[in-house]
Parts: structure tokens; sequence; C-alpha cells
């Protein structure tokens, strides 16, 4: 029993470490983030409908209500990753 909880605990925190990439998250996975509500998760998704995908973190900073004190509170949970090309 104990080995079997043990494992749960592993697996689940794993899950909860687990950065989203920005480039391909939908909305309900990015309020996942601390401090990514549903307006700035559509903003987020606005952004990247508008100018493409993120090419850096920092790229985040240009989406709007999303600053450098919002950025450092959430760089450790995000992150970017090549989206796939249309055929």
């Amino acid at each position: 029993m104990f080995k079997k909880t043990l494992l749960i605990l592993l697996a689940s925190s794993s899950m909860l470490l687990a950065a989203i990439n920005i480039n391909t998250a939908s909305k309900e996975e990015l309020t996942k983030i601390k401090g990514i509500g549903d307006k700035k998760a559509e903003a987020i998704i606005e952004y990247r409908n508008a100018n493409g995908p993120f090419k850096s973190i920092d790229d985040i900073k240009n989406v709007k209500g999303i600053g450098d004190k919002n950025l450092e509170l959430i760089r450790n949970e995000i992150i970017i990753e090549d989206t796939p090309q249309k055929p």
C-alpha cells in the first residue's frame, strides 16, 4: 500500500512541475499558470494568433497585461517549443 501511494504522489508531483508550452497551450492550460486568469490567457492566445509563435520566453511581455514582474513569477512554469508546421 505504501509503495502504491508513493508512486501516485510522485506521478502527481511531476505533473505539477510540468511546464506549459505557451505556443500550443489552450486557455484552460494557460490558466493553470499562477497569475494567469481567463483574460490574460485569452490575451496570450490572441497575441499568438496575430503574431505567430513566441520565439523566446521574454516575448510574453509583449502581451497586454504581462510585464517584468509577471514574467519573473511565471518564468519557471512556461516553455517555448516549436509548433508543428502545417503540411
